[in-house]
């Protein structure tokens, strides 16, 4: 099996913490040089000194705010104008909690261009690389709210659903290319976003955050949360020569929580 990275350029976005600094990690001990994409100058070069380079790797960062399309443009643009990228990780801290019918306008128009939108500049940006070097893969972190709407979290699974239509549609049209396009869907994982639904949910319900954990991890067939580096698995196993076949998929790696097939 065939899952050297060696010779390969990474882009990870919102990769200072979390699912992004694990997926970065794991790319980078199977050989591929990380440019890591974030708005923390500070957190990005902590990052970057702490990934692997087993294999010479030069290690970089950009800085970007994805509330600004403008800034995205201009950092993908500043990678793909030195060097071909070949695999692109689209991840984004999730949109607050909250019921749909709670939601303000503004948090779906800002959570669209945080998520799809700027999806959507950062893969046209590297499609000519990888078309050209005959080997892309786009992996974008989305959520098990693709297969089933969790609770609370109204824009999220409006925004997500949106997403993984747009990778579906999008592996189709760029397979015939050697470029595939494929979802990763967290579940309930180890990370400050899951902090930040237990402490909503607490203080909606009026209850501990224990009590609320408690109630999460009845949902689990693990009985327990995920660790960040167990969803960088299956990131990283998709970006390898090994996954060539795999295209247009949704991957739950969730303890077998998401009740559908």
């Amino acid at each position: 099996m065939e899952l050297s990275l060696k010779g390969k350029t990474a882009v990870i976005c919102g990769s200072t913490q979390g699912i992004g600094l694990a997926t970065a990690g794991e790319l980078a001990a199977l050989g591929a040089e990380c440019i890591l994409l974030a708005r923390n100058k500070e957190s990005l070069k902590t990052a970057v000194a702490g990934l692997a380079t087993d294999h010479l790797q030069e290690h970089s960062y950009v800085v970007a705010d994805f509330r600004d399309t403008q800034q995205v443009e201009q950092a993908i643009k500043s990678i793909t104008e030195k060097q071909t990228v070949h695999i692109l990780v689209n991840n984004t801290g999730g949109p607050k909690a909250g019921p749909v019918m709670e939601a303000d306008i503004h948090e779906f128009t800002d959570a669209f261009q945080q998520h799809l939108i700027i999806n959507h500049i950062l893969v046209q940006a590297v499609i000519a690389g990888m078309t050209a070097a005959g080997y892309g893969r786009i992996i974008n972190i989305v959520s098990t709210s693709v297969k089933a709407p969790l609770k609370n979290l109204g824009v999220s699974n409006t925004i997500r659903g949106g997403v993984a239509s747009w990778a579906k549609t999008m592996a189709g049209e760029l397979a015939p290319y050697g470029i595939t396009v494929n979802n990763v869907l967290p579940g309930m994982t180890n990370t400050a976003r899951l902090q930040s639904m237990l402490e909503y949910n607490a203080s909606k319900r009026n209850t501990t955050l224990n009590n609320i954990e408690e109630e999460y991890l009845k949902e689990i067939p693990m009985k327990r949360f995920g660790d960040p580096k167990e969803i960088a698995a299956a990131v990283a196993f998709l970006a390898t020569p090994a996954a060539a076949y795999i295209t247009g998929t949704n991957i739950c790696v969730d303890g077998g929580r998401t009740p559908v097939l």
